[in-house]
Parts: C-alpha cells; sequence; structure tokens
C-alpha cells in the first residue's frame, strides 16, 4: 500500500521522501536544544580519589571537533556510566582514556589526561603499557582466534608478567576466575575461544583484559550484542570487578547504568552536561538536558 501525500506539487511521493519531514524534526529537535548546552558542566566532575584527571579535553576528526572541553575526575575502584544519545561523543572521550584515538589517522585529542599524575599523551609515554594499565573492553566480543588458554595467556607472555609456565597457568586460570568463567571452560581450554557463546565470549575478553593486571577496564557497550542472560551475568561481574579495579563504561541502556555505576556523566552533542552521583542523576538530574534524556523526551 503506498502512502498518500496531502500536497499541491505531489500525488504518491515515495517512503523516504515522505519520511523525511520526520527524520529532519528529530535531528532538529535535538540540535534545537543544543542552546541549553551549559558553559560549565553541571554536578560534580571531581572526586577524591581519583585515578584518572581529565581536563580541557578536545578531540577533533580532520577539522570536525567532536568532543568540546571536557573535565572529569575518574574514581578509584569505582564504576562510571557514560550515557547520551548516538553521537553524543562518550565512546569517543572514553576511546581517549588509553589513547585508542591514535588507531585514527585524523583524530587529534588536546588536553590534559592523567593517569596517577602522568599525561598519558606526553611524548615519552609508550602506548603498549599505557593499554595494559588502561585495558579495554569492545561492543562486539573479539576473542583471538586462538584456544580459550592462549586468549588469555597471550597479553601476560608478550608483556612479560610471568616467570614461567606455571606462573602463567596461574594468571589464566586467575583470570577466568574473576571473570566467572572458569568453570564453564576449564575442561576445554584448548578449544577455540570463537567457539564460546556470546556471553562466554565477551566474559573472555574481560579475562584477557584482567589478566595483564590494569587498573582501569574501559567498557565500551559490552552487553549490546547479548541477550538478557549474559547481559546480567556482564552486569553481576562488573559489581564484583570494582572491588580490584575501577570500570569506565559507556552505555545506551539507563537501566544499566542505574544498576552497575556509582557515578554517571550525561554527554550531548560532545558536552559533558552532567556528571554526579548515580542515583542523583537519575531521581534528581539538576540539568534539563539530562532530565530530558533520561524522561525519553529525546534520545
Amino acid at each position: 500500500m503506498e502512502t498518500t501525500v496531502n500536497r499541491p506539487d505531489a500525488g504518491k511521493a515515495p517512503i523516504e521522501e515522505v519520511n523525511a519531514p520526520i527524520r529532519e524534526s528529530a535531528e532538529d529537535a535535538l540540535s534545537a536544544r543544543s542552546a541549553d548546552i551549559p558553559e560549565k558542566t553541571v554536578g560534580n566532575i571531581t572526586h577524591a580519589d581519583p585515578v584518572m584527571v581529565c581536563r580541557g579535553v578536545d578531540v577533533f576528526y580532520g577539522d570536525e571537533q567532536a568532543i568540546f572541553g571536557v573535565d572529569l575526575d575518574v574514581g578509584r575502584h569505582q564504576v562510571i556510566s557514560m550515557i547520551g544519545p548516538s553521537g553524543c561523543g562518550k565512546s569517543t572521550f572514553l576511546r581517549c582514556l588509553n589513547r585508542m584515538n591514535d588507531t585514527i589517522d585524523i583524530a587529534r585529542v588536546n588536553g590534559n589526561i592523567e593517569l596517577d599524575g602522568k599525561n598519558i599523551y606526553a611524548s615519552d609515554v609508550d602506548v603498549v603499557p599505557l593499554r595494559a594499565r588502561v585495558g579495554m573492553v569492545f561492543q562486539k566480543p573479539n576473542p583471538f582466534p586462538k584456544s580459550i588458554y592462549e586468549n588469555v595467556a597471550y597479553g601476560p607472555r608478550i608483556h612479560g608478567l610471568a616467570k614461567d609456565k606455571v606462573e602463567l597457568e596461574e594468571i589464566v586460570h586467575s583470570s577466568l576466575e574473576k571473570a566467572g568463567l572458569l568453570g564453564e571452560v576449564k575442561d576445554r581450554m584448548d578449544q577455540p575461544g570463537t567457539g564460546l557463546s556470546g556471553g562466554q565470549q565477551q566474559r573472555l575478553c574481560i579475562a584477557r583484559a584482567i589478566a595483564v593486571s590494569p587498573e582501569i577496564i574501559l567498557m565500551d557497550e559490552p552487553c549490546s550484542a547479548l541477550d538478557p542472560i549474559a547481559t546480567a551475568k556482564i552486569e553481576d561481574l562488573i559489581d564484583e570487578l570494582k572491588q580490584n579495579y575501577t570500570i569506565a563504561i559507556v552505555t545506551h541502556s539507563m537501566q544499566q547504568a542505574a544498576r552497575v555505576s556509582q557515578r554517571t556523566a550525561y554527554f550531548h552533542l560532545g558536552y559533558l552536561v552532567e556528571v554526579d552521583e548515580t542515583d542523583k542523576i537519575f531521581t534528581n538530574p539538576s540539568h534539563k538536558l539530562t532530565e530530558d534524556y533520561i524522561t525519553g523526551r529525546f534520545g
């Protein structure tokens, strides 16, 4: 059945033409709110015990600016979630925290990001040990095409973290146990990691990150490709991991942010609009943009 448009210059219009004004109005509604972006981030950007301190962070892709002057502390042994509509810059900012944006030729990062007092963008910083200290788990599980054992053993081996085979095996088993996976794979360690279910693969990737003893684990929508049961396991794991690690997670699920994090940062069109305790963000946000987003008025 074709859609009829009542206008003087047309009888029947293609579907994409009919939908165009709808898309434009949604974009216009989001852009219109850009006038509401505060000059300074609302809430509390600082933390009493920060493991990472970010000040004046700008990100450019060529001539286009994607992140504007972000100031944010990442608290030690805490989960901070980053939320906001698609394209708001939350994943771009997350990738700054272990210099993953370095892999994009046209990307440029300005500002200061300190890990335990050292600027990670200083010219003398080697990104390989940096990414061991600040590990990353991606949106889609990406195990190596190796055995389950080798997936976890690879990092400690290349970083020289094990003196011998016995110590390496201890690291592998400990990492899988911390990731809540050891009981499910201990009898098939020589089988390919790619043969696991999606949820198991993601936990294998978390074990791989843990194996090199990071201080921070970055998670970019780690549950978006998983079913509800696998998602629940990952969320339970995040709650356990924060006892020993700092976790920064990007999520499109506000329910997930409310469940797993202690602090929440709301991004909008490349700006950090508000950051505060998670309970406050979801029950009594200080800025109207934050309130409009979490109540579903846009996004």
